[in-house]
């Protein structure tokens, strides 16, 4: 009796595993599978192509980022940063990419590589409304406010000389510098000098464009793979419209 009842106790306990198991098999089918993570460096102080909207990160860039991780199945994390964080954190492979109105310089080609252009930024003077600036030529011997490690920063202090140049965590910090009379102008993109200049009176930007350039998405060195996934997907958005799109809902013609 004791022997049949221990035969009876092993096959119920290998049903229960068995059950279980079975059970456990279906749940796991059930389940979406956990999609690898794409993680963005970029610095929300660039508005239209990043900035802050309470505590999420958009614009431009963030919003073909994450058409561009929705294209290669994965989850898209955006890391706000200080600007000149980016290249580092990328090459250290603390991020997978950055993309901040970006654009492709020989002395960054050094460090990183680039994808395909996605947009087209103009560097621009702001200047206080009675400045005695009238044209580029007017800034040289000026004090200068840049965003530190921008193109601004870089094509300013080779123009106008390093010792013309003060620099500045953001362009928001440049700009309260030049209503308080610390320098005479602020390089910036033009994009966001249209925004500092229409929330901030007594401010406008110089009529002759200071710097054309192409913005594009910065990868590690040997992360060759990555940037040619982004690639191939960043140009299929462009040849649908996508980016264009995009961008037309933040920049008006």
């Amino acid at each position: 009796m004791k022997k049949s009842f221990k035969i009876i106790s092993v096959v119920l306990a290998l049903v229960l595993v068995i059950g279980c198991f079975a059970a456990c098999q279906k749940d796991d089918k059930t389940k979406e599978p956990q999609k690898e993570v794409l993680v963005m460096a970029t610095n929300a102080e660039f508005p239209p192509y990043e900035y802050r909207e309470g505590d999420a990160v958009t614009g431009i860039d963030a919003e073909i980022a994450q058409l561009i991780a929705d294209k290669l199945g994965m989850e898209l994390k955006i890391e706000d940063v200080a600007f000149e964080s980016i290249i580092p954190g990328v090459q250290s492979g603390k991020y997978d990419f950055g993309m901040a109105g970006m654009t492709v310089t020989e002395d960054r080609l050094k460090d990183v590589i680039f994808s395909d252009s996605y947009a087209t930024g103009v560097q621009v003077v702001i200047i206080k409304e009675d400045s005695d600036i009238a044209s580029l030529d007017d800034v040289a011997g000026k004090k200068i406010g840049v965003q530190t490690n921008t193109t601004g920063d870089i094509y300013a202090t080779d123009d106008y000389g390093e010792e013309n140049i003060v620099r500045y965590e953001n362009g928001a910090v440049a700009v309260q510098a030049l209503l308080n009379g610390k320098v005479d102008c602020v390089v910036i993109d033009n994009e966001p000098a249209k925004s500092y200049v229409a929330a901030n009176e007594g401010l406008k930007i110089l009529e002759t464009e200071y710097m054309v350039e192409d913005y594009a998405i910065c990868f590690a060195k040997d992360n060759t793979e990555l940037k040619d996934k982004v690639n191939t997907a960043l140009n299929e958005l462009i040849d649908d419209g996508s980016v264009q799109k995009i961008i037309d809902k933040y920049i008006k013609a």
